[in-house]
């Protein structure tokens, strides 16, 4: 009796479906449109993806730290180890990227080498005073930038570990971003407008090699290669699984209504992240390929369960006989 009333709301559900499918198609494309327009407010989380519920205790105290002592996540390191950087021409090259670094509003505070002070002595008042370790006006001679390395390497150790490395030789500059937009688009526009150029300006007339890192940057990087990323997964998800489902039901059409069915099924994925303004993350990133593999098997389910409805209608069999069948089958083996 269970199994009848199951088969009566199917049947009616489907005479429904049937009866009205113009008006449900209509609606479909209404709602497809309307959550394709809702993409512009797509946007790249800022911050690395949260994998504990708000109210967890460790988001808890993570937030009471943050509140208590801001959030240090601004640093960006800028470093390298080449031998020929103590020239006239590398050296300026470096000073005009620090200075174009310091000047971005984006920038609070950047300590390269022109930034270091030595103490000197002060025979007349008898007293130490800082000064500056490099003569901006004398770094045109490759003799005193020979002077200024080997000062640095061998009679200023309280920065070592901090600017340079005395055993490989590596020099480092520290550029802090303000804090207040280390999780904001701006970060965004400053490394890759200025930042990123800025590196790249001095390589290609220096031929140095820079590396660069620091939490902003590379979460900064990491989202611009997930966004790109994603139009990859999701295309060769729709090609694999489009190109099995072609082997199994040789049939062009199939395909494309399968195919189209699983676009549906993104265009609404994302919309609705889009219609609640929610940000794309590591873990969202990963809905629309996941929706494609899951969403062929159950097309290929569902063509599978009409083809079988078509025969049964065409032999005259009952659904009921046929079921009886098919548990019999599974039963003797």
């Amino acid at each position: 009796m269970k199994n009848t009333h199951q088969v009566g709301f199917w049947e009616g559900l489907a005479r429904i479906i049937l009866k009205n499918r113009n008006a449900i198609i209509v609606a479909i494309v209404a709602l497809t449109i309307f959550l394709g327009f809702q993409w512009r407010n797509l946007g790249m989380t800022y911050t690395e993806a949260n994998l504990l519920p708000k109210k967890h205790i460790i988001n808890q105290q993570y937030q009471d730290f943050l509140d208590k002592f801001g959030e240090e996540g601004n640093l960006i390191v800028i470093g390298f180890d080449d031998k020929t950087f103590f020239t006239p021409q590398a050296f300026a090259a470096w000073n005009e990227l620090m200075s174009g670094l310091k000047k971005a509003k984006e920038v609070d505070l950047v300590v390269s080498l022109n930034d270091l002070k030595k103490l000197e002595k002060d025979t007349i008042a008898q007293k130490f005073r800082l000064v500056s370790f490099i003569d901006s006006t004398q770094t045109n001679r490759l003799d005193y930038l020979k002077e200024v390395k080997t000062e640095l390497f061998e009679r200023l150790p309280f920065y070592e570990g901090l600017l340079f490395n005395k055993e490989s030789g590596s020099i480092r500059s520290a550029v802090y971003l303000k804090k207040s937009i280390v999780n904001t688009e701006a970060r965004k526009t400053f490394i890759l407008e200025n930042l990123v150029p800025k590196v790249e300006k001095f390589e290609k007339a220096t031929g140095i090699d820079l590396r660069v890192s620091g939490m902003p940057y590379i979460r900064t990087i990491n989202a611009e290669n997930m966004k790109g990323e994603i139009g990859l997964f999701i295309g060769a998800a729709l090609f694999i699984t489009s190109f099995i489902f072609f082997l199994f039901f040789r049939s062009f059409r199939a395909t494309f209504i399968s195919i189209s069915i699983l676009l549906l099924g993104v265009v609404w994925s994302f919309g609705t992240l889009g219609f609640f303004h929610y940000k794309i993350t590591i873990l969202t990133a990963i809905i629309p390929p996941l929706i494609i593999v899951i969403g062929i098997c159950n097309c290929i389910f569902l063509i599978n369960k009409y083809q079988q409805e078509i025969k049964i209608q065409e032999s005259g069999e009952s659904v009921a006989a046929c079921n009886f069948k098919n548990w019999c089958f599974y039963f003797d083996d």
